[in-house]
């Protein structure tokens, strides 16, 4: 039996892939396959903000908020292609995207690059799993759940980026690593994306909201939820 006869043919063709994604996602109206497209030529954006970051002064920018931009820019790229024009998509997402970059550079300050990625990110997930939260009766029980809810999000992140085992570790901490994962792939669809793109993609609470085009405070929403749910999972409570 032929590869177009048990439906492989287009999986082995990505052109028409894709052609099949800005067909659903501009006449089509699936919205879901915007974030296949994003998910598709992340690492394009990734690779054109490596460089820049090598090639420019850095303003005080880390590669991380290089690779901020870049998202950015792709973004905005895949909401303003037009595919009946017959570019293609990457030679268009190039040109954004640097642009993306340059603006994000031009406007840095040093106030701003003290406040690194890494902090943003740090305080968005601290926000999260405090806010429209309950006062707890005991503060350090309060306190414990916020460290576990961190933690998770740390393990999730670990794995995600398939780090090696340090002389430290062990086999069975790996082990939790991929039951994580696992429980992250069950999760309902708007938590697993949000979980996916802020621990493996590195994204923001605010670029992750403009790529499901939902708002920031409902990201927040559903990585607490998605935590939550994890939690309980691990323990067996759920």
């Amino acid at each position: 039996m032929s590869a177009r006869q048990t439906g492989l043919a287009l999986i082995q063709r990505p052109h028409e892939v894709e052609a099949s994604l800005w067909r659903r996602l501009r006449f089509e109206d699936e919205g879901h396959c915007r974030e296949l497209l994003f998910n598709r030529h992340l690492a394009l954006a990734r690779s054109i903000a490596w460089r820049e970051y090598r090639r420019r002064p850095p303003h005080g920018l880390e590669r991380t908020d290089f690779e901020q931009l870049a998202m950015t820019g792709l973004l905005e790229a895949i909401d303003r292609f037009d595919p009946l024009l017959g570019a293609p998509f990457a030679a268009f997402a190039k040109h954004r995207i640097r642009g993306a970059i340059a603006d994000g550079a031009s406007k840095s300050s040093e106030g701003a690059a003290q406040y690194s990625h890494r902090r943003r990110v740090e305080m968005e997930r601290v926000q999260s799993l405090t806010e429209d939260a309950p006062h707890p009766v005991d503060p350090i029980a309060g306190l414990a759940d916020v460290a576990v809810g961190l933690a998770i999000g740390l393990i999730a992140e670990r794995a995600a980026a398939a780090s090696p085992i340090s002389a430290y570790e062990s086999g069975s901490w790996r082990d939790v690593e991929h039951r994580l994962m696992a429980e992250i792939e069950q999760l309902p669809d708007a938590q697993k994306s949000v979980m996916i793109q802020h621990y493996k993609h590195g994204m923001q609470f605010n670029d992750i909201a403009a790529l499901l085009r939902l708002s920031a405070g409902r990201v927040s929403q559903l990585h607490r939820a998605a935590i939550t749910r994890l939690r309980n999972r691990l323990n067996g409570s759920e």
